[in-house]
């Protein structure tokens, strides 16, 4: 085990307008493996940036124990670049070209160093994630997405880090090559710290630590472990709600009964006082004497109530905001015997080259089938989604829809006016809804409030599947197909949550393309197809993640 560490001290940052992110941050993570868990917007991504160097603190300090690696979610590459310039390696294989071709100068030896093997240990690391038919001077604008961020971890590799960073590692990435990940990682003996909403990728680390609140909790264990940890400690925290909840109903019931009991003391001293015949200044510091006593007592129930309160408080702050989205969806059924989408000979082409081996492919969705559509990286999984849509028609052969309307849910959640509100997309979509029926609605999507009135561009990643889903959910006609591709990318666990009973609830059939075999299970699903090489098969049973 080495001795990589990354240090945070007293860590703060805001951004320019001044909105805090951190305040005063402290941890330490070590060696092993360490998987940063988060809900949407509390800085995950903005503290890896920080640890890089890529941000600097407005307060206090990162410390990083030997060499650093850095995967970001998006590659900031120029699609241009070649494969050996992505991996850093470009000068020393032209040196070593330049030397192979009889060309001794100086210069090409100090260019290469150290590094006669580069390009043995170069393709070894392209082998163990899935690239190893990469040609050096491919262009990385001809690579899919998983292909570019498999290059980009394989670039971060070949630095020999002792602390590597990962965000999001997994996303657009194909069964093959997530399974070239696990291998790397599973090895792994720097310090790592990753960042994903993957929990199969997250059951392979050594511990999970949550940023929550501006506070960083680290669990032993991998994700599993920490959900059974949370569990219990939420289980613990219902019950301290419950017993601050039956105190504060206690202490209030005391504190009136007491303030009841003081009024007909008061008023039967008064009534006695009066037929006693005292003197007046007597019978009025008696009064006063028991109004002051009843004020002390009053005071007394008063502090034990805002005490009572306080711990109330306390404890629901222990609380987890990870509310379900409960829904009915009656309008999305779909019978059973229904043909929603027929097609034979299915081909498409990108360029001169067809995408679909032989005479294309055959495809029929029935009733409400949940279909999960995998396949390698560039296989055509996006494209067939849009084929089904009817965003592209294919060459020859034919093609029916059925009249129910298909709702496409793209990775890059475009579908919402980014100007207009919540609600005013949701009256877009369901303009013969009541407006009253509307807001309920986005309250149950957990849009409350002020809430339903923010404009979509504003939202988080969560916040604007949300609300795409409530848009297309109940819009008129509801969607007898639904089309969804890689749904719950940057997606973090408590959304995909809310995604996976949003689903649960949805009667009609739907296509889904995705890796997440925890997600297709949750989400029900009962088909399952594999785009390879150009055709389309009808798989088995989930293969090993």
């Amino acid at each position: 085990m080495s001795d990589a560490f990354v240090v945070c001290s007293n860590l703060s940052f805001s951004w320019p307008d001044g909105t805090p992110v951190f305040q005063e941050l402290s941890f330490t993570v070590g060696p092993g493996r360490t998987g940063l868990v988060a809900p949407n917007g509390a800085g995950k991504t903005t503290l890896l940036k920080l640890i890089a160097g890529e941000y600097r603190p407005t307060g206090g300090g990162v410390t990083v124990g030997g060499v650093l690696g850095y995967l970001p979610q998006s590659l900031p590459l120029s699609g241009d670049l070649t494969v050996a310039e992505v991996l850093g390696i470009a000068p020393v294989i032209a040196a070593l070209d330049a030397i192979e071709s009889g060309d001794a100068a100086e210069e090409h030896f100090t260019v290469i160093g150290d590094d006669w093997d580069v390009e043995e240990r170069t393709r070894a690391q392209l082998d163990r994630l899935g690239l190893a038919d990469l040609d050096f001077d491919r262009r990385l604008r001809t690579l899919s997405g998983g292909q570019a961020v498999s290059l980009g971890l394989a670039a971060q590799l070949l630095k020999r880090p002792d602390v590597l960073l990962l965000d999001e590692p997994t996303n657009n990435l194909d069964l093959d090559a997530r399974r070239g990940l696990h291998d790397v990682l599973d090895d792994w003996t720097g310090c790592l710290l990753l960042v994903s909403h993957d929990r199969a990728l997250l059951d392979r680390m050594d511990r999970i630590a949550e940023l929550d609140r501006g506070e960083l909790r680290s669990y032993g264990g991998n994700f599993t472990a920490y959900e059974e940890a949370v569990r219990a400690e939420q289980e613990a925290a219902e019950r301290t709600v419950r017993s601050a909840e039956q105190e504060l109903k206690r202490e209030k019931r005391e504190m009136q009964q007491a303030r009841e009991r003081a009024e007909r003391r008061a008023g039967n001293a008064a009534r006695n006082l009066k037929n006693a015949g005292l003197p007046r200044i007597f019978a009025g510091n008696m009064k006063r004497g028991a109004q002051e006593s009843a004020g002390r007592a009053g005071q007394a129930h008063s502090a034990r109530v805002e005490d009572a309160r306080a711990r109330l408080d306390e404890a629901s702050r222990a609380l987890r905001d990870d509310q379900r989205i409960a829904l009915d969806l009656p309008g999305t059924e779909v019978p059973a015997g229904r043909t929603v989408f027929h097609g034979e000979g299915i081909q498409v082409r990108r360029g001169d080259r067809p995408l679909f081996a032989g005479q294309g492919i055959d495809l029929t969705v029935r009733g409400p089938e949940r279909i999960s559509l995998t396949g390698p990286n560039g296989a055509g999984k996006t494209t067939l989604l849009r084929v089904l849509g009817g965003d592209v028609e294919p060459e020859g052969g034919p093609v029916r829809r059925a009249a129910g309307r298909v709702a496409y849910l793209s990775q890059r959640l475009d579908l919402l006016d980014l100007d207009r509100t919540v609600a005013e997309n949701l009256a877009a979509f369901a303009p013969g809804m009541p407006q009253a029926d509307r807001m309920n609605l986005l309250a149950r999507f957990l849009f409350r409030g002020s809430r339903a009135h923010l404009p979509v561009g504003a939202l988080s990643g969560g916040e604007r599947l949300r609300a795409t889903l409530a848009c297309v959910l109940y819009a008129e006609p509801a969607p007898q197909l639904l089309l969804l591709d890689e749904p719950t990318n940057n997606l973090d666990l408590v959304s995909v949550g809310r995604l996976e009973s949003a689903l649960q609830a949805y009667r009609g059939a739907f296509v889904v393309v995705s890796h997440d075999e925890r997600f297709l299970a949750e989400i029900g699903v009962n088909r399952r197809l594999r785009l390879s090489e150009g055709r389309l098969l009808e798989a088995g049973a989930p293969e090993d993640a």
